[in-house]
């Protein structure tokens, strides 16, 4: 196994159901919804299994997100133990809906992107599901 570790991205669009609270704006619970799923393609590549997400270190939610809105989010592993697997995630907006009255499908490609949210946590992968690292 060399020492390069596997990244994965995500890029979609909130909906609006994402929306959560006035002003079509979306909560944050759905960027860490985002993150997890990155966290289980990570331990997919790097493992073969689905791992458990067990914990966020640290989580910062930076600028609104509102639907409309495009959203690329990327982790990857920064280090390995021996069941454990450190993770960084970050969510940028790409495009941006325009909260605009007149022009309500109005949208800005945003250059450069805007980071929206960070985090950092530790998935598990247990030993005997452990497939491809070992």
């Amino acid at each position: 196994m060399t020492n390069s570790f596997p990244e994965a991205k995500l890029r979609l669009r909130m909906s609006s159901r994402d929306a959560h609270y006035a002003g079509k704006l979306v909560d944050g619970a759905r960027i860490l919804n985002l993150f997890g799923d990155l966290a289980t393609e990570l331990t997919i590549r790097y493992d073969g299994d689905e791992g458990l997400l067990r914990a966020y270190d640290q989580v910062e939610f930076l600028v609104p997100v509102h639907s409309g809105d495009f959203i690329e989010v990327t982790g990857k592993i920064t280090k390995v133990g021996s069941t454990s697997r450190k993770m960084i995630f970050e969510a940028y907006k790409v495009i941006a809906s325009i909260q605009d009255h007149v022009n309500e499908s109005a949208c800005d490609v945003l250059n450069p992107p805007i980071l929206v949210a960070k985090a950092s946590g530790t998935c598990v992968v247990s030993k005997e599901k452990q497939r491809k690292s070992k």
